[in-house]
């Protein structure tokens, strides 16, 4: 059994959990080496103190589970079938009574919740978020190098992203060129949807890109990420077309500056709130504290958004071994939009980049 599974159990066997029921295809992974994205169908991983676990899916991806590496227990099921019921009579087969279940409760619905409080009738349902992130948070020397060749596949991208920039050509097809040159790198998947906002449109921090044309004197935003072996990477950069005014520049130049320093606090022993406020009180003391109106970043890994949120109200500890963002951002509608985000890993000497991407301003002519 893997060593991520054995620190599940003994966090049951402390708590008193007989049964940890994981549902979400991220967590699963994680556990178990085997991804799907089921969609309507039930996926799930079965996890006792001492017995064997077992994972349920769609009988079409058995194979696929024994594919990923996955010894123990599978129990396929048909379109045609209930799958409750093999739920009900595996567990039936290790347990004599649950008192207990761990279940991830911002993942569950409400319907297969019903489900599960009709098979443990009178047990006691808890979190195993909590458990599940501070887990995934720390990243292992193997996790590190896939992020690691995500990243540079996602620095890779903004390079040719900046190579597409011309007068006249939409974000669309920027983005289109993008995504095209990773599909031609082996990339089969992204880590959201991709992002290319020009002028105004930029102001918008999570704006969608569409018809607007690239024009002398706009700054461009990418953001995008890659996913490879199921890892994330996440980066943005602003570039200019042509030279850029004066207020552009300044924004410019305070999201950078917040941007090294949050990067420079990164480091272990100090919490995600003085992380977040060193960039916050220099881009406020520069006039632009209104217009930075999202967190400083976030974990990253399996998903594109994890544990921990980097906000000035987290007091989590920084440790070795996480890895998160480094985004801070300045949108004034009408002037200019600007965002700075790299992925960073923290070892005991502080933080190391991951994506190498230039942040100095880069003047596409």
């Amino acid at each position: 059994m893997n060593q991520r599974l054995k620190k599940l159990q003994a966090w049951m066997k402390e708590n008193g959990i007989e049964v940890s029921f994981i549902t979400s295809s991220e967590n699963v992974f994680y556990l178990s080496g085997f991804f799907s994205n089921p969609h309507e169908r039930l996926l799930a991983l079965a996890v006792f103190q001492e017995e064997e676990p077992f994972l349920v899916c769609p009988g079409m991806e058995v194979h696929d589970v024994k594919s990923s590496g996955w010894n123990q227990e599978i129990i396929g099921y048909s379109d045609i079938e209930n799958p409750w019921e093999l739920v009900h009579t595996s567990i039936k087969k290790r347990l004599n009574g649950v008192q207990k279940v761990a279940i991830e409760k911002e993942h569950m619905n409400v319907e297969r919740f019903e489900q599960l409080t009709a098979l443990f009738t009178g047990a006691a349902f808890v979190s195993a978020e909590e458990k599940l992130r501070k887990l995934r948070m720390i990243k292992d020397a193997k996790e590190l190098k896939i992020i690691e060749e995500a990243c540079a596949l996602a620095d890779y991208a903004i390079e040719v992203g900046c190579s597409e920039i011309k007068e006249g050509r939409t974000e669309l097809e920027v983005l289109n060129a993008v995504e095209y040159a990773l599909k031609q790198k082996g990339v089969t998947e992204m880590s959201f949807s991709t992002m290319v906002l020009t002028g105004a449109n930029a102001a918008s921090p999570h704006g969608n890109p569409g018809g607007t044309k690239i024009q002398k004197g706009d700054l461009v935003l990418f953001d995008l990420g890659v996913v490879v072996d199921r890892y994330c990477s996440d980066i943005t950069r602003t570039v200019a077309y042509g030279d850029i005014n004066d207020k552009q520049k300044e924004i410019y130049d305070t999201v950078l500056k917040a941007q090294l320093a949050a990067v420079e606090a990164s480091r272990p022993g100090v919490t995600a709130a003085e992380v977040d406020i060193t960039a916050r009180r220099i881009i406020g003391d520069a006039g632009y504290g209104e217009y930075f109106p999202h967190r400083l970043g976030h974990g990253l890994g399996i998903s594109v958004h994890e544990y921990p949120s980097m906000t000035e109200t987290n007091q989590l500890v920084i440790e070795e071994g996480m890895v998160y963002t480094i985004e801070p951002g300045i949108y004034v509608p009408g002037v200019a939009g600007v965002r700075i985000e790299d992925d960073i890993y923290i070892t005991a000497d502080g933080a190391k980049v991951l994506t190498k991407f230039p942040k100095e301003l880069q003047i596409i002519r």
